[in-house]
């Protein structure tokens, strides 16, 4: 049986004043379309907002075009959709859909000047600061000041988890279970795993079992 689809366009949620439309007739093109829907998660659930809470911007507020939840969202959308090093995001930063994604009122960046004129997201070196920032950075800091308070971050993860459940557990049972991601190159944090019998990443999943 053929499908009928007979809509010229698909109408996802605002972004400030602008209309965020999908259409068929052409234009700048992007294969990441699908990441609209995860705005759209986080629109109804805001897990990154509620993150972004949990660290402290030492930065001068006056100065700054990208706030932490900007960058959160910068680097967690790039993730979802593949982009995982943070040298992706010297070509991403051009990418209007994904400044869609973080909530940038100019998705083009024409509003910028100078060599960022074009560039509505941040670089890798931006990123960088905020995920290698040491816990005792201050405003005295030259770089790094996005403090990341651990234990709300912790803390909240616990919190968004329970809050998916119509009625909070007693108990919740984890299995933490490793599995084998193979590279073809000279990856940094690439092994050689011998259960495998490869070179590999390794990361570690968590799963929630049944619970009474």
């Amino acid at each position: 049986m053929r499908t009928q689809c007979q809509a010229d366009s698909y109408s996802f949620q605002v972004l400030g004043r602008r209309d965020v439309v999908a259409r068929f007739d052409g234009g700048a093109i992007t294969s990441d379309g699908g990441s609209l829907l995860l705005r759209e998660v986080e629109s109804r659930a805001g897990i990154l907002a509620r993150f972004a809470h949990g660290f402290v911007d030492h930065r001068d507020q006056e100065l700054i075009e990208h706030t932490v939840e900007e960058l959160i969202r910068q680097r967690v959308y790039g993730l979802c959709l593949g982009y995982e090093d943070l040298n992706d995001h010297d070509d991403l930063r051009h990418d209007p859909l994904l400044a869609v994604l973080v909530g940038k009122a100019d998705p083009t960046g024409q509003d910028r000047s100078g060599r960022d004129r074009g560039k509505p997201l941040a670089g890798k070196s931006t990123l960088n600061r905020l995920e290698l920032t040491p816990c005792g950075a201050d405003a005295g800091s030259r770089y790094q000041k996005i403090v990341a308070r651990h234990g709300e971050l912790e803390q909240s993860f616990v919190e968004i988890f329970i809050e998916q459940h119509a009625t909070a557990p007693r108990e919740i049972v984890l299995d933490l279970d490793a599995t084998d991601d193979p590279v073809h190159g000279h990856q940094l944090g690439r092994f050689f795993q011998g259960y495998y019998r490869e070179y590999c990443f390794l990361p570690l999943y968590i799963f929630c079992g049944p619970y009474p």
